[in-house]
C-alpha cells in the first residue's frame, strides 16, 4: 500500500474543500479508503494521481452565468 493523505491534506493538495471530497466520495468520483480504527477518510496518493491524470487534455467546464435584468 502507498502512503495515505488525511482528508484535509487532500483537500489542500486538490485545490478544493474537505466538503466536496465527502462529495466525489458519495458519488464515487474520488472513493476513500476507511481507516480501519476510527473509520476515517484516507486517501492515496497513487489514487490522487489517477485521478488528476483522468483530466489531463481536458478543458474545464466554462460556468454558465445569466445575468438577470431588472
Amino acid at each position: 500500500m502507498g502512503r495515505y493523505m488525511t482528508i484535509k491534506e487532500a483537500a489542500k493538495y486538490l485545490g478544493v474543500s474537505s466538503l466536496t471530497l465527502r462529495n466525489w466520495d458519495k458519488r464515487g468520483k474520488l472513493v476513500a479508503v476507511r481507516h480501519p480504527v476510527n473509520n476515517y477518510r484516507l486517501y492515496t496518493y497513487s489514487d490522487i494521481e489517477k485521478f488528476l491524470k483522468s483530466f489531463e487534455g481536458r478543458r474545464p467546464r466554462k460556468l454558465k452565468v445569466r445575468l438577470i435584468e431588472d
